[in-house]
């Protein structure tokens, strides 16, 4: 057992001071001379090892006459007395046999004087050869990843000691005797060692990192006094506590498990050192103090056994979390359902290791929740509530750090990621200058939900906005990181806490707001927006629409883009228009759509919704003609019908005006120019019936002329139905909300009064309000019902394809007219039309049948233009009343171009 103190002194490099006096003259007076002596009359020194055995002879007694005589005679004896204190670990082993033998010899003489002092007989053991066969060693181990673990091998376990070296049977031994060498054992188990007769269970492992988190069990040599045993056991389990605390701070201190679990470890860590100084006090009592007992030791333990147990429940509900002690197989497949962190782990250049996925790790965020539980928990006791405070405390500081870092400077410093708040560093700004998209504000920093810390659960969305609304002002310049931020509480229990987060929104917010309407000037901006795509004052566009007719005319296939940006750059310069003065005139970009608009709101309403996460992947999806091939609808799509305006705006007014905004102010326009050029067709169509000949003779023919009479009734209905679309979409629609946006943008409240309420205002709410603005405009247009959409755009059609239709009509009337067939202004208005200077015979001599085949194309125009109106007045009539009421405008507007010429007379005549 010796030996086994001899590599635990090599492990922890504690050891008792072996001494041994030298030997020194004692002079015993006269009265020590007969207090010693026996009964019949031996004189035996005290103290003395050499002396045992050897009697000194009576003194002689002479007598004469009957009278006894005794002779005193003074006596010095010299003795030499030898102080031996025993080691916990005598033998030393060295590499020469030379070493060894004097050793053995010297730890046999030990033990034989000891035991011939204390009454015992020498055992002769053949201690020379179990020292040559029992060799323990002490090796170090490879570095790990924490810093401060231990780097020397574990002592060899006490079962494995030979027979030879064994202590003395604690049943030989007095009951003071037991205690002592209890109270030793006690000592060093206290410490995460085996005694002489205390020692591990057999199932206990110390190689096993599972064991040594579980911690040792220990069991006690027979042969111990049961009062003893009893005490003796109720000091193990702060034992055992001990030792499980100490692997885990050596487990917890690896750097995989993050800066809070290093605090938290840090503060265990003192708390067992004062656990340590404990027993080196206790140890100190042991050896001065002779009453000092085993029950005196297991009530100095009492207070440092509740804070042991406390510590050691917190570590073992922290390890089952890290799944170090179970093996949890579900948390492996859970952590392959979060796809956006393992492409963010091979974007920065990971890999998917077996190991490195199929563990969760309890850190960051999730300790400080456990802790806060426990204290929640354990509240009433008041020990283990400063305990568990001390810790929180403790393990909060560097999470506090990282908390005032992203609140006052915008930044993330979390190498462990164990932050709230979760930083996607492949989305960069960089990117944002190419192609502006949302995915910098909303995906660029999002929170972990399952490792906010219960303190902030209150505050997580207003702790992410003040650190996003920073980061972008910090991008901007308008930051001083090296500035470093005095005053700020320092953990969780500060009562300052939540003000520091309160207070920093507040500046953030503030600050970015005064960066947006202020330094970039949004409201700017979004009036620049209305001018361009809401064909706000657009007499610049008229003038462009009438330059690029020829080019817009053709296929989008064959439109020339760079023609008509010349032409826009041309139109925008223009002095007295109302582009002309607008500074952002720069950014304003031609481009064709490769999808018609009815397919695409169609796909999006039906399908998708625009108001999902990812609009923009369908977005292109339906742009890039390589990964959506073009139908035949797509690809007979005029220039008019493709043309859209794409708007450019620098960071940070992208994180406004984004992707998803700038598509809906697309798709606004879109729609508005399709009525516009619609209305286009038809006031041509009106200008060739009453400069024409063939429309303004009036002919001889009541046929014919009735059928003229319904043309120009179902032209001008027609135009009545786009027109009150378009005043609709745009006084009734558009022009309301754009002003209630406004009025928000500026700070103005209901009456109009000018005030400071967009301080108190967030820059999310700005963004939520644009987005709301665009949707309420989508919504009220009939542009988010797949329905109302479908009949818009069948009627919309119509009316396009009969505008066409009547302007060919123009020739075909010549010929249907008795009074104009052949005539000479036929002849000349139909050479004007004809590229060649041919007319063809049919279309110069009087055809009878061509009547009839025109007015069977007018009934087929009329019913489908009667019936796909009646359609949707029904239609908007019903939504009206269950979604939008603002269609019931419309619904009254569009009840007049659904009157017939007759019904019209009638209500004109009896008004």
């Amino acid at each position: 057992m010796s030996s086994i103190g001899n590599a635990r002194s090599a492990a922890n490099n504690e050891k008792r001071t072996t001494a041994t006096s030298a030997a020194r003259p004692r002079v015993l007076s006269r009265v020590d001379v007969k207090d010693r002596s026996d009964p019949g009359g031996d004189v035996l020194p005290q103290d003395s090892a050499s002396n045992v055995g050897h009697h000194r002879a009576p003194s002689s007694t002479h007598g004469g006459g009957g009278f006894n005589k005794r002779r005193s005679q003074k006596i010095q004896l010299t003795t030499k007395d030898t102080l031996h204190f025993r080691t916990r670990s005598p033998v030393k082993l060295s590499a020469g046999h030379d070493a060894i033998d004097k050793m053995s010899s010297a730890q046999e003489a030990a033990r034989s004087v000891s035991q011939i002092t204390d009454g015992h007989i020498p055992l002769l053991k053949k201690g020379k050869e179990a020292l040559l066969l029992w060799r323990p060693q002490v090796t170090l181990i490879t570095h790990t990843t924490a810093p401060l673990a231990a780097r020397i091998s574990t002592p060899p376990l006490a079962s494995l000691i030979p027979q030879s070296l064994e202590s003395e049977p604690l049943k030989e031994m007095s009951p003071d005797r037991q205690e002592h060498v209890i109270l030793e054992d006690l000592l060093f188990v206290l410490m995460g060692y085996e005694g002489q007769y205390i020692r591990f269970i057999e199932s206990y492992n110390p190689s096993v990192e599972k064991d040594r988190l579980t911690g040792p069990g220990y069991r006690i040599l027979p042969g111990l006094d049961p009062s003893l045993r009893d005490l003796a056991t109720t000091m193990l389990r702060t034992a055992t506590h001990y030792s499980a605390i100490e692997a885990f701070v050596e487990v917890q201190s690896r750097e995989e498990f993050g800066a809070i679990n290093h605090a938290l470890c840090a503060s265990m860590r003192k708390l067992l050192k004062e656990h340590l100084v404990l027993v080196a006090q206790l140890e100190h009592q042991l050896l001065s103090n002779a009453s000092f007992t085993l029950h005196v030791l297991h009530l100095h333990t009492l207070p440092n056994s509740h804070i042991m147990l406390q510590l050691y429940t917190l570590a073992q509900e922290i390890l089952r979390k890290n799944s170090l002690l179970e093996d949890d197989l579900d948390d492996s497949v859970d952590d392959f359902d979060d796809v956006d962190n393992i492409l963010e782990q091979l974007r920065e250049g990971g890999d998917l290791a077996p190991g490195s996925m199929t563990k969760k790790v309890c850190k960051g965020g999730n300790v400080l929740r456990l802790l806060t539980e426990r204290l929640s928990f354990m509240s009433g006791d008041p020990s283990a509530r400063a305990l568990l405070q001390t810790l929180l405390r403790d393990a909060s500081q560097p999470y506090m750090a990282m908390l005032n870092e992203w609140l006052h400077h915008g930044g993330i410093r979390d190498p462990h990621a164990e932050f709230l708040v979760k930083e996607q560093k492949s989305i960069k700004r960089e990117k944002l200058e190419e192609d502006y998209t949302d995915e910098y504000w909303e995906k660029r920093y999002t929170i972990r939900d399952s490792d906010v810390p219960t303190q902030l659960e209150g505050v997580k969305d207003r702790v992410l906005l003040a650190g996003k609304y920073l980061n972008v002002v910090r991008e901007c310049g308008g930051v001083d990181v090296s500035k470093e931020v005095k005053d700020v509480p320092k953990s969780f229990d500060d009562p300052r806490f939540l003000d520091n987060v309160n207070g920093a929104y507040a500046h953030a917010n503030s600050s970015l707001l005064k960066l947006l309407l202020t330094t970039h000037a949004l409201p700017a901006r979004l009036r620049s927006l209305k001018h361009y795509f809401f064909l706000d004052r657009s007499d610049f566009f008229t003038y462009f629409l009438d330059l690029s007719a020829s080019e817009l005319k053709k296929p989008s296939k064959g439109v020339n883009v760079s023609k008509l940006q010349s032409l826009l750059d041309l139109v925008l310069r223009q002095p007295g228009t109302v582009a002309a003065q607008d500074p952002f005139k720069e950014d304003v970009k031609v481009q064709m759509n490769d999808v018609g608009l009815t397919k695409f709101l169609m796909s999006v309403v039906s399908v998708r919704g625009i108001d999902q996460d990812a609009p923009d992947e369908s977005l292109d999806r339906h742009r890039t003609p390589a990964t959506q091939p073009s139908t035949e609808e797509d690809s007979n799509m005029t220039g008019f019908e493709a043309l859209e305006f794409k708007f450019s705006v620098p960071f940070p007014l992208s994180l406004v005006i984004s992707s998803k905004t700038v598509l809906r102010y697309q798709i606004l326009f879109r729609y508005l120019l399709s009525m516009r050029h619609v209305e286009g067709l038809l006031v041509n169509s009106w200008e060739d019936h009453n400069k024409i000949l063939s429309w303004t003779h009036r002919s001889s023919n009541p046929k014919l002329e009735m059928w003229k009479r319904r043309a120009w009734t179902l032209r001008a209905r027609m135009l009545v139905f786009v027109q009150q679309c378009t005043y609709y979409c745009t006084a009734e629609v558009i022009e309301p909300n754009w002003h209630t946006l406004m009025a928000r943008v500026n700070g103005d409240d209901k009456s109009g009064r000018d005030g400071s309420q967009h301080l108190n205002r967030t820059v999310d709410e700005l963004m939520e309000d644009h987005v709301d603005f665009l949707d309420t405009c989508l919504k009220q247009c009939m542009l988010m019902n797949s329905r109302l959409l479908r009949i818009h755009s069948k009627i919309m059609s119509v009316c396009q394809m009969f505008a066409n239709y009547t302007s060919n009509l123009s020739r075909m009337i010549f010929s249907a007219d008795s009074d104009l067939a052949g005539s000479k202004a036929a002849e000349d208005y139909l050479l004007s039309q004809s590229s060649s200077k041919h007319v063809p015979d049919g279309l110069r001599s009087y055809d009878p049948t061509r009547l009839a085949k025109i007015e069977d194309n007018m009934d087929k125009y009329e019913d489908n233009f009667n019936k796909h109106l009646r359609i949707l007045l029904d239609a908007l009539d019903y939504y009206a009343a269950t979604e939008t009421v603002a269609l019931s405008r419309l619904c009254a507007q569009l009840s007049t171009a659904s009157e017939t010429g007759a019904e019209a007379g009638l209500r004109r005549a009896f008004g």
